[in-house]
């Protein structure tokens, strides 16, 4: 297995609409990222993946770009991008921006050319079909989109339908057009020259589509829309082109896979990405299942080792808050914030920090749909509520995981808005901000902010972290994980409860291994623990590491 910086990196995800609003417009944006890098530096990261900045009319938060090369006025101006670049590489951070490839804006320059005629010099940059049906004006096939009932919109002017992955305002990209592609490759030579370390590749398991458009006998599951043959030539191609020329980390967000399918896009002999997110934890597990985790941790360690890069992450902007999904957000916030910390830092892979977890931010819950501003969630209240359903059981049942849950204002101080914005915020703040805020956090010593802070420290201390081989020691247990990482004669014990219940546990003799010293612990009386064959009872959401 190579050793490389981005392996060893830990990543500090800002989902800038929502991090720090410098003029009062009720949107965060470039220079509040700026202002707030001493931060962000003395947590210890080494990457900060910046969400969408380009310019868009932001009918999804940014991953609908009209201009690959400019920067969104909400979110400042391309001085205000260079000065943010210096700044970090300033500080010894790196930069990897958030990009689309897979679709555009509809109000993209090449899709108002694409559907101005069919016979537009870029008609084929986007994919259009006729309707099916006697009188052509049924939908190509039965597919769903991410965000919409169907996969296709009619266009009245050429009386065709256009493909959507997600929302009807972000049509697909023809990536069987050289056209397109090369197009997109030279967008993306246009930001690494300027200096930037990478790229987050939004949705890149979706660039192939299924020859044919067959009808789905399925068309709920819509694991159709991605895989498909064609999509790791396309990679390729592109690392060919583009990224294979740059010291750079590149990670895709590649749904509906597991190991097998997952290390063909990361496999260090393919020469296509570094590493993906994989969400058989973020999609596919609506709620914590501790044994059914430790089996997609084992499988993916397997299938993975010495071969190819996984990323470690239970939340982000499309995933609850980890506390309120995964953990509690009552009584135990902060413990079960540090003890799933714990988990993510020290688990095979690079660990991402979604904005605000590094202090324990929570889930939210609105009144009414009207306080959502999320596209999926809304359309998909429209169209329940369209079947005659009940709105208010409709609201119930999307709430949970909405995506606005995460995207709540970051928490600076007790201040009106938690310090966010001295405007009117573009989506509410959560109402428990003069309770959990930077502020508090950066005072109290014992806070989860300095908790992230010491297994960022001791992952730059110790190799073990990154490289060293893992093994599973718990099983089946319910509540308790248990695991051990080895790399060159150094031998960690991790132990964790992730309940809310004290449960017993007797540790392992782990072939004459003793405890040599705790390294890390949530847990004042498992700090003190002094040898493996003792019965521990560990405390609600107890997390340490220790030095065998």
């Amino acid at each position: 297995m190579k050793h490389t910086w981005w392996k060893e990196a830990v990543v500090y995800q800002i989902y800038w609409r929502s991090f720090y609003d410098t003029n009062g417009d009720g949107y965060g944006d470039i220079r509040g990222v700026i202002e707030k890098l001493d931060y962000i530096q003395s947590l210890g990261v080494d990457v900060i993946w910046l969400n969408p900045v380009y310019a868009s009319p932001d009918a999804d938060n940014g991953y609908d770009i009209s201009d690959y090369e400019a920067i969104m006025p909400k979110a400042g101006t391309m001085t205000d991008w260079e000065e943010l670049l210096a700044q970090i590489h300033m500080r010894g951070m790196k930069l990897i921006m958030d990009l689309v490839v897979n679709h555009t804006s509809d109000q993209h320059p090449w899709f108002v050319e694409s559907r101005s005629s069919r016979d537009n010099p870029k008609r084929d940059w986007y994919i259009w079909q006729d309707g099916k049906g006697e009188k052509q004006n049924e939908p190509p096939n039965n597919w769903r989109s991410y965000f919409t009932p169907s996969v296709w919109e009619w266009d009245e002017r050429t009386e065709q339908y256009y493909f959507h992955g997600f929302a009807t305002e972000q049509p697909d990209l023809n990536w069987q057009n050289p056209e397109v592609r090369h197009a997109i490759y030279a967008m993306m030579r246009f930001w690494l020259d300027k200096g930037i370390d990478g790229f987050r590749l939004d949705a890149i398991a979706l660039l192939a589509k299924k020859e044919g458009f067959p009808d789905a006998e399925e068309p709920s599951d819509i694991r159709y829309l991605c895989n498909n043959p064609g999509i790791h030539a396309y990679l390729q191609e592109m690392n060919r082109e583009v990224l294979q020329h740059y010291d750079i980390m590149t990670v895709g967000e590649v749904a509906f896979v597991g190991p097998e399918e997952g290390l063909q896009y990361v496999h260090e002999d393919r020469e296509e990405l570094h590493s993906l997110f994989h969400f058989e934890v973020a999609d596919e597990m609506p709620r914590w299942d501790l044994v059914r985790f430790k089996h997609i941790q084992t499988r993916w360690y397997e299938g993975l080792k010495e071969k190819g890069w996984n990323s470690q992450f239970l939340n982000n902007h499309d995933h609850t808050r980890l506390v309120t999904r995964y953990g509690h957000d009552g009584e135990y916030r902060e413990a079960s914030a540090k003890c799933f910390a714990t988990l993510l830092h020290t688990l095979p892979g690079t660990p991402y920090i979604y904005q605000g977890e590094e202090i324990g931010m929570t889930g939210v819950t609105y009144d009414t749909i009207d306080a959502y501003q999320d596209i999926a969630m809304r359309n998909k209240y429209a169209e329940e509520v369209g079947k005659g359903r009940n709105p208010t059981q409709v609201l119930a049942e999307l709430q949970p995981l909405s995506r606005d849950n995460s995207r709540t204002p970051m928490q600076w101080n007790t201040k009106k808005h938690a310090g966010f914005t001295t405007g009117e915020p573009w989506l509410p703040v959560n109402p428990n901000y003069p309770h959990i805020h930077v502020e508090e956090a950066l005072e109290n010593q014992e806070s989860v902010f300095y908790y992230y802070q010491s297994l960022i420290a001791l992952r730059k201390q110790h190799p073990v972290m990154i490289y060293g081989d893992y093994e599973d020691l718990s099983g089946d247990h319910p509540s308790l994980y248990v695991y051990t990482r080895t790399y060159e004669g150094e031998k960690w014990l991790i132990m964790l409860n992730t309940s809310d219940q004290p449960v017993r546990f007797e540790l392992p003799a782990l072939y004459g291994w003793q405890i040599k010293h705790c390294l890390l612990s949530n847990d004042t009386k498992a700090q003190h623990i002094q040898r493996l064959d003792e019965q521990l009872m560990l405390q609600p959401y107890a997390a340490g590491i220790y030095s065998l």
